[in-house]
């Protein structure tokens, strides 16, 4: 039987391979996408497709080898925490960042029904800067 916790971990290793379909077909239709108030991207998108658009894309238009490298899990219930760094150059600067992160993801019936994103985001606007 899979898990919550294999379901998010399947997430985040198609981020690592630039499996972008993968990650996104874990979102529910209806799925809120919030990124940390601060963050380039801040705001909350709803569905699979705003999130393509308001944050991967973005992403890949900004950051060179923009990484997101999960280093532990916290289970409870229908809520999987993932810890771990953001990490990147920036294309318009040149400059690098690793950032901490923690992700909240709420899942029912094997999809993610809501994603909020914590991050120290004065280390990504440096970079950006």
């Amino acid at each position: 039987m899979t898990t919550n916790l294999d379901l998010v971990r399947g997430a985040y290793a198609g981020f690592a391979t630039g499996d972008i379909p993968a990650v996104l077909g874990l979102l529910a239709p209806d799925a809120r996408w919030t990124e940390a108030a601060g963050f380039p991207y801040a705001g909350t998108y709803v569905g699979p497709d705003a999130v393509l658009q308001g944050v991967f894309m973005r992403i890949g238009q900004d950051w060179d080898g923009f990484a997101v490298l999960p280093s532990g899990y916290v289970t409870e219930g229908h809520t999987v925490v993932a810890l771990g760094e953001y990490s990147g150059r920036n294309k318009s600067t040149g400059r690098s960042f690793v950032a901490p992160f923690a992700h909240v993801w709420t899942l029912r019936d094997g999809k993610a029904v809501r994603f909020v994103q914590h991050v120290d985001t004065v280390l990504v606007a440096r970079a950006m800067a």
